[in-house]
């Protein structure tokens, strides 16, 4: 694979236009439904509430098992004799909190009344308002720090200029994440916001991959365009980075087919997310940074910053202009 990969000259940068339309119209879609759809499906987790996984000898009729059990979201979990309960109401939430397991006996006992022996009872999950609601700002707070860790660490690490661009790759990756988690209707559960911050670090360390061969790369070659420099960078690190993103792939794959229900929102948003973070390593953290550099250029590097200039100005003027038509003369040929 190095081998094949080896000494590679792709022009990534060239096509960052088009990608930054691509992310740009996907998340706008994703987020988009959220005006039309409504909000995100949390799990009980974080609205408190029950959940009543059950197991059926036969198939049931869903539309007695809905009558049996009353106000509750039922949903076929795998196969045709698996259900899951959902009670998500406001006198639910009550009961839960004053009887942590009140409601999934009440449930119970309709079931026994009506299905007798012929089911049981997988898994019980019981979270009050409370609990909801601390385990949702833990979460945002969760992500929170991790982008402000990623943020100072790149700072200290390299300057405030990666750091800047890191966070902002990084603000993409959950934008187009929750966009993704809404557009398949994936509920948003413990386990899908622990891909999520999965996801934030495998996108970081994906992206430092990068920024610290581009650190290497501007010792060497003071004098090289950054436009240049963040190529050769992206194409040095392209073995390492095949290698990684198929192995994990892999991973997530077997769990996406072979670990069952309760861990698919896991593995589909991390599968998704390997694509995501590679994409916003070359398309996001790169564009980025070499946009700050040409608003913001560094005095210290001989001159680093009209090299930056001049590189982007020429990139944008091939892109822009047309193409000159092949035979006809130029000035200097005359």
């Amino acid at each position: 694979m190095y081998r094949i990969l080896h000494d590679t000259k792709f022009d990534f940068i060239k096509w960052w236009r088009h990608a930054a339309a691509l992310t740009a119209a996907f998340i706008l879609i994703g987020l988009s439904s959220f005006l039309f759809k409504g909000g995100v499906n949390y799990s009980i987790e974080f609205t408190g509430g029950t959940l009543v996984q059950l197991r059926f000898a036969q198939p049931p009729d869903p539309s007695e098992l809905r009558a049996t059990v009353g106000e509750a979201e039922i949903t076929q979990f795998g196969n045709d004799t698996e259900y899951t309960l959902r009670l998500q109401g406001s006198e639910t939430i009550a009961q839960q909190a004053s009887a942590a397991e009140g409601v999934a006996k009440e449930v119970e006992a309709k079931l026994r009344a009506k299905y007798g022996d012929g089911f049981t009872i997988v898994r019980t999950e019981a979270v009050g308002p409370k609990v909801g609601a601390e385990l949702a700002r833990g979460a945002v707070i969760a992500m929170l720090l991790a982008s402000l860790v990623t943020l100072i660490y790149l700072a200290f690490r390299f300057e405030w200029r990666f750091g800047l661009a890191a966070v902002i790759s990084t603000a993409h990756d959950v934008l187009i994440t929750l966009a993704f988690i809404k557009l398949f209707h994936i509920e948003v559960s413990l386990t899908v916001v622990a891909a999520i911050l999965t996801l934030l670090g495998y996108s970081g360390n994906d992206t430092i991959i990068i920024f610290d061969r581009v650190r290497e790369n501007l010792k060497k070659a003071r004098k090289e365009p950054l436009y240049d420099t963040l190529n050769r960078s992206i194409n040095e690190t392209l073995p390492r980075s095949v290698l990684t993103h198929v192995t994990t792939l892999a991973a997530t794959i077997a769990l996406l087919i072979f670990a069952g229900e309760v861990l698919r929102p896991f593995s589909l948003v991390m599968t998704f997310g390997i694509f995501v973070a590679t994409f916003s390593s070359i398309y996001v953290a790169s564009p980025v940074l070499l946009y700050i550099e040409r608003k913001f250029p560094r005095k210290d590097l001989q001159g680093r910053g009209s090299h930056v200039s001049a590189s982007q100005a020429r990139a944008e003027s091939e892109a822009d202009s047309p193409r000159p038509i092949r035979g006809a003369k130029t000035p200097a040929g005359r």
